[in-house]
């Protein structure tokens, strides 16, 4: 069983056209100096600053159509569009420590908002079985050579009973109290021992 959530993605869009480029990534430095939220922004900005002057001064050569001047433009242009994805990187990494507050550090930064689902597999999940009276449980493997044991209880967890160990982390419980809410849980059994038992869920069985 899998839970969906949302990644917050810092998006780049960078223009070919060179002009446009140097102009969005000044607009990117300008918004990142002195900004709070992003104070340690890698590679520098006075680094990125100075890429971009030269891009200026690259492109402005190449009007004169010597020899040689597109090629330097060229390799100037992608030490400037790395440079710019080092800095969205280090926005992003920021980003994931804080989601809350994902978006508006992107926009400070003068970039883009993406949002991605993402899905994480759960610990530990209940879904209803094919038959009335039937849960069948789905836990996170914690090795290739363990078995599992699994309880339930319809007392609120007061009084737990066993059902079948099984050498997969799954399981279907049978015979269990219908329109009941029954607890279970599971823990894992490797050649070092019992695991602890897993938290408790609970699940209404139909």
């Amino acid at each position: 069983m899998a839970t969906t959530t949302h990644r917050i993605i810092a998006v780049l869009k960078l223009p070919v056209p060179v002009p446009a480029l140097i102009k969005v990534g000044q607009s990117v430095v300008t918004a990142m100096t002195g900004n709070n939220y992003l104070p340690n922004p890698s590679p520098a900005l006075a680094t990125v600053s100075t890429a971009l002057t030269g891009l200026n001064t690259a492109e402005t050569a190449t009007k004169t159509r010597a020899m040689g001047t597109v090629e330097a433009r060229n390799a100037q242009r992608a030490t400037v569009v790395s440079q710019l994805h080092q800095l969205k990187a280090y926005v992003q990494q920021v980003c994931d420590l804080d989601p809350a507050l994902a978006e508006t550090i992107i926009a400070s930064a003068s970039m883009s908002v993406k949002k991605t689902a993402v899905r994480i597999k759960t610990d530990f999940a209940a879904v209803a079985g094919a038959t009335t009276g039937t849960v069948h449980l789905v836990a996170r493997a914690v090795s290739h050579r363990a078995s599992y044991e699994w309880q339930w209880s319809a007392d609120g967890g007061k009084t737990w009973q066993q059902a079948p160990s099984t050498l997969q982390a799954k399981t279907t419980i049978l015979a269990l109290p219908v329109a009941t809410s029954c607890m279970f849980r599971f823990r894992a059994v490797t050649k070092t021992g019992e695991a602890d038992w897993s938290q408790v869920i609970s699940f209404l069985v139909k």
